[in-house]
């Protein structure tokens, strides 16, 4: 054991090393009091043993100059309390648990004086005191005290103490900013946690991405109640522990109306328990920690809560990159909690906690849902128009997705930003951590405006692709006249648009019905009602509910083709929706053997999903082979915030499959002519820095496009505040050595008013 240290007399230190003052309250026996007798509490904040014998605390009222005094004895361990009994009231109350030093001082129940002085000397002193000689450490509480060091606390009542900050530990020689006015919670050299020897909330949390406490009952926790929901509260230690990866907060599952009001200080009994939103349906889901079955005791009204925890710049920094450091699956069981640089485990150390993000970046629109990504300012890897771009071992772990659960969230685009502090509670649902927003932000905009591409000059092929999200004949006119309005106007009308996402005539009614005719009329007549041109388009029905998408919807790709230009399709008759394409060779020149014809429409790796379309068009007496694609989907792939790391993404195995048969075609293409011109184009639903596109381009057989721009503008969807590539455009070597021009027209994807969640997307191809 450490040498025991007695100090001498002398002067106050203006951040005590060792024994200051932890806690003082005077409201002991008095109306409604939680405690007969007043105390006084010590706690040594340094890192050996401090011998007190001979020391007192002394006390004097708010103004005076008479002091009374208690003489101390004993040692307080490093990181230990000592607690001080003084005077009893009149009134009723709990006894505190048994003291380190019994007084008989009456204190004042709203203000007063209170001195550690290292000898046995009286103060006789009424302002200046903190300084005087032998003076350790002081405490002025109340606004009427008369000396403190800095400013005094705020007023005490029978039901309140002056708290120090960190479980005793913050020391910044000002009383109103070391001290918090709350519930009082006196602790003895037998403490363990806090309180009256019992648990802290940050016991029952743990370091832990789940409660240490699991499955056991907890009682007398103490805190505030920070926030009230309709089915029960957050409550928050207002004297957290030094422990960064240790929550402060928990939720307390009250099953109907709480009962408790914000600024409610409370005791709270219960079972710890582990809850994953989402029942059996959300196994994927991390748990978050809450009591159930509770029992709650008011001990005072109207207290302050604790401050909200600042993220980002002058707060907690989240981590860059890094959702999750485990490879092990189960993150519940793997251990390994490492908050300073796993995204998943920051947030987690903050789970229930008043949470402040001070001007909020905006990364993605606001959902249907009332969920708004936002990123602290200072994010790394922006996009040019203000989101956050996703990456290959980037999942960017510092979003966190508002919510409106306690309150209502305003309309935001990717771009803007939240004026000033938005606070709220962290809370996990649906696979993200969300702060649930206790006021609605304001909203300061961007002025992020859609975008509009260059148009072709008479010598280049203009090639689109666009998903126009399961347009069928029953939408609204507006929307058939908003994408319109993107062809002829954002586009500047491509010659060829290949559409993904064209549902057959009677929408998602299941009927049978295949036939798209009348959806892509109506399109035809809007862009040329827009002063756009007039458009023809070939297509092959599919089998009734064969290819995925929204049941009864039969989505299918379209080709969209202007005449008026140079360009023509080629028609070779004769395919249905089961009939495989092949490539002709014509003394060196290939064909298709179909136009329009689907891509191995057998092959299992286009079950339930989209085959590929194949057209051949000619381009000034030129052939030019299109494919129009729309791979598997991504549903059923764990989410990044999830239970499971690293995330299983089953969906890509199905896309590697329709990636190596279209890339089996247009092998097969280039076998006849190295010099075809070939585009493939449309929703890869992947990334440009997939294997799915590993496997398009190998051996150089094709260029993806979007891996030919900077990092900051590949991207054409935004999901969950992730701004990522899934649609794509590739194009053979021949077509790449040309001066093309491409760009992906940002007009849907940043915006909470949109005509499809993806952007489109043109290439611009000089073939005269």
């Amino acid at each position: 054991m450490g040498a025991l240290i007695a100090l001498p007399a002398g002067t106050a230190h203006a951040v005590s090393p060792d024994i200051v003052i932890s806690q003082v309250y005077g409201g002991g026996g008095n109306s409604g009091a939680p405690f007969t007798n007043d105390f006084i509490e010590l706690y040594n904040r340094g890192t050996v043993p401090v011998s007190v014998t001979g020391w007192t605390v002394q006390y004097a009222s708010a103004t005076g100059s008479a002091w009374s005094r208690t003489t101390l004895s004993g040692t307080i361990a490093p990181g230990a309390y000592h607690l001080v009994q003084e005077a009893a009231g009149a009134g009723s109350g709990a006894a505190l648990p048994t003291p380190d030093t019994t007084g008989t001082i009456a204190m004042g129940a709203n203000a007063g004086k209170v001195a550690l002085v290292t000898n046995s000397t009286a103060l006789t002193c009424s302002t200046g005191c903190a300084t005087q000689p032998g003076v350790k450490d002081f405490v002025g509480y109340g606004t009427t005290a008369g000396s403190a060091e800095g400013s005094p606390t705020g007023n005490l009542a029978n039901t309140t103490a002056a708290v120090r900050a960190g479980g005793g530990a913050t020391d910044t020689d000002n009383n109103a900013a070391d001290f918090a006015v709350t519930a009082p919670t006196p602790r003895n050299s037998s403490s363990t946690g806090g309180g009256t020897g019992g648990t802290r909330i940050h016991d029952l949390q743990g370091a832990a991405r789940t409660s240490p406490l699991a499955g056991q009952a907890v009682s007398a926790v103490p805190g505030v109640v920070t926030t009230v929901g309709p089915s029960g509260y957050w409550f928050q230690d207002p004297q957290p522990d030094a422990d960064p990866a240790t929550s402060e907060a928990v939720y307390v599952y009250t099953a109907g109306a709480p009962g408790v009001a914000v600024g409610d200080s409370v005791k709270v009994g219960g079972t710890v328990s582990e809850f994953r939103p989402g029942g059996t349906g959300g196994t994927t889901n991390l748990t978050t920690t809450e009591l159930t079955a509770p029992t709650t005791t008011v001990l005072a009204h109207n207290v302050a809560p604790p401050a909200a925890t600042v993220v980002g710049a002058g707060g907690r920094v989240p981590p860059a990159a890094v959702v999750s450091s485990v490879t092990t699956g189960d993150v519940e069981t793997a251990g390994g909690f490492q908050p300073a640089t796993d995204g998943l485990d920051f947030w987690e150390s903050l789970e229930g906690m008043r949470v402040q993000v001070n001007n909020a970046a905006v990364v993605g629109p606001s959902s249907s849902f009332g969920e708004i990504p936002v990123v602290p300012q200072g994010s790394t890897t922006r996009t040019n128009r203000g989101g956050i771009l996703l990456q290959a071992g980037d999942g960017n772990p510092e979003r966190v997705l508002l919510d409106d659960v306690l309150a209502p969230t305003p309309t935001a685009n990717t771009g803007d930003t939240l004026s000033g502090a938005t606070v709220g509670v962290l809370d996990y649902s649906f696979g993200n951590f969300k702060l649930l927003v206790t006021a609605t932000p304001t909203v300061v905009p961007g002025g992020l405006a859609a975008e509009t591409t260059s148009a072709q000059t008479a010598g280049e092929l203009a090639t689109a692709t666009f998903n126009v999200e399961n347009l069928a004949p029953g939408d609204p006119q507006s929307k058939f006249d908003g994408l319109a309005a993107a062809v002829v106007g954002n586009l500047r009308s491509p010659d060829l648009v290949a559409l993904e996402e064209i549902q057959d005539n009677s929408g998602a009614t299941d009927n049978g019905v295949v036939a798209a005719d009348q959806t892509v009329a109506k399109l035809v007549a809007a862009i040329s009602a827009a002063g756009g041109p007039a458009y023809s388009y070939r297509q092959i029905n599919p089998v009734n509910d064969q290819d995925g998408g929204q049941p009864g919807g039969n989505i299918r790709q379209v080709f969209l083709y202007r005449t008026d230009r140079g360009l023509t399709f080629t028609d070779r008759p004769g395919a249905g929706s089961t009939t495989a394409n092949a490539i002709v060779n014509n003394a060196g020149t290939p064909a298709l053997a179909y136009s329009p014809g689907r891509i191995d429409p057998a092959n299992s790796a286009f079950t339930a999903s989209r085959k590929p379309l194949a057209g051949e068009f000619h381009w000034n007496g030129r052939p030019v082979f299109v494919i129009a694609n729309h791979f598997n989907s991504k549903g059923g792939d764990q989410p990044l915030f999830g239970r499971y790391q690293q995330p299983a993404r089953p969906s890509e195995t199905q896309r590697h499959a329709q990636a190596a048969a279209v890339k089996t075609f247009t092998d097969q293409i280039l076998a006849v002519d190295p010099n075809a011109s070939v585009i493939v184009l449309g929703d890869l639903n992947d990334f440009e820095f997939s294997q799915t596109t590993d496997l398009l381009t190998a051996g150089g057989s094709l260029v993806d496009l979007p891996r030919t721009l900077p990092l900051a503008e590949r991207y054409t969807y935004v999901y969950e505040g992730n701004s990522q590539v899934l649609d794509h455009i590739l194009i053979s070597p021949a077509l790449a050595a040309k001066p093309y021009g491409y760009d992906i027209v940002h007009l849907n994807s940043e915006f909470a008013t949109q005509l499809s969640d993806h952007d489109p997307q043109v290439v611009r191809i000089p073939l005269p």
